[in-house]
């Protein structure tokens, strides 16, 4: 196995890296918020080199934007469970876990900063946009292929992921099970 191939290797050296720059980018919007760090100082905080973050990312904005990518779409995974109610309800519950955990709120910041900057092309938010929807979109397109009537992607956006991310963001927390399960209900 050549060397190229092991940094590839999941679990391994270049693995554990991006983890650590990652949550040193998730500890520093926390403490500080957004806009408010250095690629310089993430790297002292992650314990690597700016070199290898630059030369892994390219910039910061392309960090800050895999950061918020990976969080949502690791935490947040699209459920499968035989119906467009449960997979909803699964998905909303998986949201509100995800954006009130400990690392929740910062990620959801900076996915809202990303949204407001961006650089020549393709700003940050419509990535984190785009995917968000084409995920959601699958497990809707789903349920219509089981034969079911499943909403529209930005409708589930509108009355399910805003009004929790809105609470979270002004401090209106816990999302409790049966407020998440009303958003279900109401948009079904």
């Amino acid at each position: 196995m050549n060397e190229r191939q092991q940094a590839r290797r999941p679990g391994g050296r270049s693995a554990r890296v991006g983890a650590q720059v990652h949550q040193a980018v998730t500890d520093l919007i926390s403490e500080r918020g957004y806009g408010n760090f250095t690629v310089g100082e993430v790297a002292a905080r992650a314990g690597v080199a700016d070199s290898s973050i630059y030369r892994r990312w390219g910039s910061l904005e392309t960090l800050l934007t895999d950061v918020a990518l990976t969080r949502l779409n690791a935490q947040s995974p699209m459920p499968d469970t035989g119906s467009v109610a449960g997979d909803l309800r699964a998905y909303a519950a998986q949201v509100a876990r995800e954006i009130t955990g400990p690392d929740g709120p910062a990620v959801l910041h900076l996915a809202v900063a990303l949204s407001s900057t961006g650089q020549q092309g393709l700003q940050a938010g419509d990535i984190l946009r785009t995917e968000r929807m084409r995920q959601l979109q699958s497990m809707l397109d789903r349920a219509r292929d089981r034969g079911e009537p499943a909403p529209d992607a930005l409708d589930v956006l509108d009355h399910i992921l805003a009004p929790m991310y809105i609470r979270v963001l002004f401090g209106i927390v816990p999302l409790a099970p049966d407020y998440i399960d009303g958003l279900v209900d109401r948009l079904l």
